[in-house]
């Protein structure tokens, strides 16, 4: 007599386990320095740019304030801008990388908090248009399952996140208008506002950077602490399946929580 095999049980895929953004975020810390420091070296050349520019436009020429000096002056502003841009390469990546590692963990701490896919975290930032809004929304839901209770009504970090995203949209928008109108000068006079404006752009620049210094420093150190504190997640969804003894009641811990 054969008897009815019982129902397979289905796999569970892995579960999301903590993993550490703390190194992550020191690499991201370090060159979000270099970039302040490149802002500051790129003001540095605008500023001699547009003094160099001011006194060719004032004097009638190049020649009575000598070519050596507006050669120095292209030269400064071409190198901190190839200086900025290399940083801006490596500090992009880095910083991608770490925000899918915090997203991550988020799965771990509230999963059900969370309003996209970890993997937003990483194509979010090249979708045109879409990348002005969905990377911070992806940061304000990481924000709330990094603090203690993330059902709270208020966010920790909220206003600093908000800063940072603003004074990034902004300085983006600018450097792009003021780039431009550096590469469309074609005389002195116009080189030297132009030049006005690429300083302008560098303080932009650096206030965004020191504050998403801040913003990584900031939820990094959260997502640290709760992981130390050894809280679980609030609520788990139990896995939908019969077992051999009878039906499945609830879901055990999640492993790093």
């Amino acid at each position: 007599m054969t008897h009815p095999s019982l129902p397979k049980r289905p796999m569970l895929g892995r579960l999301p386990v903590l993993r550490s953004p703390i190194g992550l975020a020191h690499a991201v810390t370090a060159l979000l320095a270099f970039m302040i420091v490149a802002d500051v070296l790129g003001f540095g050349a605008a500023a001699y740019m547009m003094s160099v520019m001011g006194d060719v436009a004032s004097g009638g020429g190049a020649g009575d304030v000598g070519l050596g000096a507006v050669d120095r002056a292209v030269w400064a502003v071409g190198m901190t801008t190839s200086m900025y841009m290399l940083g801006l390469l490596g500090t992009a990546t880095l910083f991608i990388i770490w925000f899918h590692r915090v997203r991550h963990n988020a799965e771990v701490f509230a999963p059900d908090v969370q309003r996209r896919t970890p993997g937003w975290a990483i194509g979010g930032w090249f979708i045109p248009f879409a990348n002005l809004f969905i990377p911070r929304g992806i940061a304000k839901d990481v924000l709330r399952a990094s603090q203690p209770d993330p059902y709270a009504s208020e966010v920790r970090h909220q206003g600093l996140l908000n800063a940072w995203w603003g004074m990034w949209i902004a300085s983006n928008i600018f450097d792009r208008f003021a780039t431009n109108r550096y590469d469309e000068a074609s005389d002195p006079q116009a080189i030297h506002d132009a030049a006005g404006w690429l300083m302008t752009g560098s303080v932009l620049d650096l206030v965004s950077a020191v504050l998403a210094l801040l913003f990584v420093r900031g939820l990094t150190a959260a997502q640290n602490d709760k992981a130390m504190a050894g809280r679980q997640p609030l609520r788990q969804p139990a896995p939908q399946y019969p077992a051999a003894g009878g039906p499945v009641t609830g879901g055990g811990p999640v492993p790093g929580a």
